[in-house]
């Protein structure tokens, strides 16, 4: 298992490697892994909007279900679409071939996503979608420039414009993207959506390292047992030598 997932991670530098695109100040995602609403709207909005392409083969839904809080017979009912298990891994059917000759490249498996880059990556990227008619879905990313995906929370967010700025480099004037603004034809308001966002990349977050909450709770114990250790250990040190001194 551990080394179909190392395959797994190293098969994905190559796509994230060419995503990284120009230098973008990343914005802070503030996610909160203890916080269980939002892991469960996130795992709602990834089911709904992401899985149609994006797989997630290291993770499965019955132990996904178990850590945010989801009762199992609730995660089958809303969240499972397919005839999965709910002790399947969470895959979609679109085939490696055809993903590959409908967008140019097989959509990335995004179990690791968050530790292939970072949580504040992911919430950038999710929010600086702008208007491109010159690109196949109509649509680019700051982030990731010549994205080759669509905005798929479009209905949520609207169809965000590019805010240019005229700068001058090296004697020239150049016009970069310095934001986007929506253009208010989504179902949710601005902090909606940027709730929306930070909530999916909370799940993200979770599905990259599921036990992180409980090695840091270990870490925590185990780190007060050393310390209780080491005084009992110096007291018996002291009390060993204290007739040789």
């Amino acid at each position: 298992m551990m080394k179909k997932l190392l395959i797994g991670l190293f098969a994905l530098l190559p796509t994230f490697a060419m995503a990284a695109g120009p230098s973008v100040p990343l914005m802070d995602a503030n996610i909160d892994l203890r916080d269980n609403a939002s892991l469960q709207r996130g795992a709602k909005l990834f089911m709904n909007y992401c899985l149609g392409c994006h797989q997630m083969q290291y993770q499965r839904y019955e132990r996904t279900f178990r850590d945010i809080g989801i009762p199992v017979e609730i995660g089958k009912e809303t969240l499972i679409f397919d005839d999965s298990k709910v002790g399947s891994h969470i895959l979609n059917s679109m085939s490696q071939d055809d993903a590959a000759k409908w967008f140019g490249a097989a959509p990335p498996d995004l179990t690791l996503i968050s530790r292939v880059k970072s949580p504040n990556y992911i919430y950038t990227y999710l929010k600086s979608f702008y208007k491109d008619e010159s690109r196949p879905f109509g649509v680019n990313n700051v982030v990731f420039p010549l994205v080759g995906m669509p905005h798929v929370l479009q209905e949520l967010q609207g169809l965000p414009t590019a805010i240019t700025e005229d700068v001058v480099e090296n004697g020239e004037t150049v016009t970069k993207i310095v934001g986007v603004e929506t253009d208010g034809s989504g179902e949710m308001s601005d902090d909606e959506y940027d709730q929306a966002a930070r909530d999916l990349t909370n799940f993200l977050a979770y599905v990259g390292e599921p036990s992180r909450l409980e090695s840091e709770a270990i870490g925590i114990k185990v780190l007060g047992f050393l310390v209780i250790f080491f005084i009992l250990a110096f007291l018996l040190k002291k009390e060993y030598w204290r007739d040789v001194h």
